[in-house]
């Protein structure tokens, strides 16, 4: 096609002198067959607990089988699962130095059938005061381990109702009670009762063990899950979101790169290629994913997230989430020198895109953890839109950068660089 640049050429030419020929593995009739049926109607969105991300998940096993990836320690199936909680709120009283308040004005995240908290119980205190990202420091304390009651200024009164909204809970989850008040009473008393329904969910992971670092763990991982059928948010009478760029491209990106590794065969640590579920729905599949490991072993994390379409730079060429906060991205432009491809900063920091993809969990436990993308979330028109589909995608640019990942990782999994931790105590 006479619309390819040069330096693309360039690209491919320089990536395909690597040992094994990437072009025969990594491909874009191979992109695309991937990318196809993860973004198909038949799998009606991929929304977690339908069909439609069982047939995914069944999917993605196969290739990773068809490629001979080990399983996950001693599991039989490449389905990591685990449960969540649904709340179902059957009733909620609450009152403040003696006075009941309305029970709208208080949100519990718990997974306990009945819960009772007063000022004596052994709970701690903070508040979220006028000024903070209130869903930030929400995210913060519902994500930790120790119960809280947390007072939330009436400045975010508008917000507040859609703490509620969070109808699925973790397996180690603690209590945490929202209450709407500008000042922390001295005397209180909350009451509530849930039904809690367990529910499954599961990633798919497989493995290329290493060879004399295999106790040292490189993470290559993109989220299978989106946003399933939506009737009440149909355009033109079509209601199944897709997600062909988000992220059924990133899970494609990923799946590409363990059928080359695996071909490639010199990772001296132990490669792990994780389809995150629940991405969507708050990070539940890398929460649970990230638990079942040391972070120190693993010594980085190259998460992809929506990189079917060009960047704001144009071909050959995407950016790195939180690329300052460690020096990974310096080592993975390093490896692309006469390329032509070229790694950039994230550029849109004000949307805090580094939090909010699936490899925050990890970093936030110090891991070299990443999001590479390519979206331009200033202006990408079907984001989070049944339009987001395989033909609004750059299908040829999409193989050219998992090429430019596969080439620029393997310094990192061979053990030749080891990227720097992040300095936690400077994360939001």
């Amino acid at each position: 096609m006479r619309k390819i640049h040069l330096v693309f050429v360039g690209l491919l030419c320089s990536i395909s002198a690597i040992g094994q020929s990437i072009d025969k593995i990594i491909n874009i009739k191979e992109v695309e067959r991937i990318e196809r049926y993860l973004a198909s109607d038949e799998l009606a969105g991929r929304k977690p607990f339908t069909p439609g991300i069982e047939k995914a998940a069944q999917f993605i096993s196969d290739e990773f089988a068809n490629a001979k990836l080990k399983k996950w320690g001693n599991s039989t199936s490449y389905l990591q699962t685990f449960q969540v909680y649904k709340p179902t709120l059957k009733s909620i009283q609450a009152s403040l130095n003696g006075e009941v308040i309305d029970s709208k004005k208080v949100v519990l995240i718990g997974k306990e059938t009945k819960t009772i908290i007063q000022e004596n119980s052994a709970y701690s205190q903070a508040t979220i005061a006028k000024g903070e990202n209130f869903f930030q420091s929400a995210y913060r304390f519902i994500s930790g381990k120790t119960p809280t009651v947390v007072w939330v200024d009436e400045d975010f009164a508008a917000l507040f109702a859609r703490l509620s909204n969070r109808n699925l809970l973790r397996e180690n989850q603690v209590n945490v009670a929202f209450i709407l008040s500008n000042k922390a009473a001295t005397r209180f008393k909350i009451e509530v009762e849930n039904d809690i329904t367990p529910m499954p969910l599961s990633n798919v992971v497989g493995i290329i063990p290493g060879r004399s670092l295999a106790n040292e763990y490189v993470i290559f991982s993109g989220h299978y899950d989106h946003l399933g059928v939506m009737p009440n948010r149909a355009v033109k009478g079509d209601s199944i979101y897709n997600g062909a760029n988000d992220d059924a491209a990133g899970t494609t990106g990923m799946m590409m790169l363990a059928k080359y590794f695996k071909k490639w065969n010199k990772n001296e640590r132990t490669l792990i290629f994780a389809a995150f579920t629940a991405e969507e729905s708050g990070g539940f599949g890398a929460t649970y994913f990230s638990e079942q490991f040391d972070p120190a072993a693993v010594k980085a994390m190259v998460n992809l997230e929506m990189i079917g379409t060009e960047s704001k730079w144009g071909k050959n060429s995407a950016y790195i989430t939180g690329f300052e906060k460690t020096d990974m991205g310096a080592i993975l432009q390093k490896n692309l020198e006469g390329t032509g491809f070229t790694f950039h900063p994230d550029p849109y920091t004000d949307q805090n895109l580094f939090y909010r993809s699936d490899n925050a969990t990890l970093a936030r436990l110090g891991v070299p953890a990443h999001t590479i993308s390519t979206s331009k979330m200033d202006n990408e028109p079907n984001y989070h839109k049944p339009s987001d589909q395989v033909e609004t995608l750059d299908l040829e640019n999409m193989t050219a950068i998992i090429k430019s990942i596969a080439l620029s990782a393997q310094s990192i999994i061979s053990g030749k660089d080891t990227p720097s931790r992040v300095d936690t105590s400077q994360l939001k």
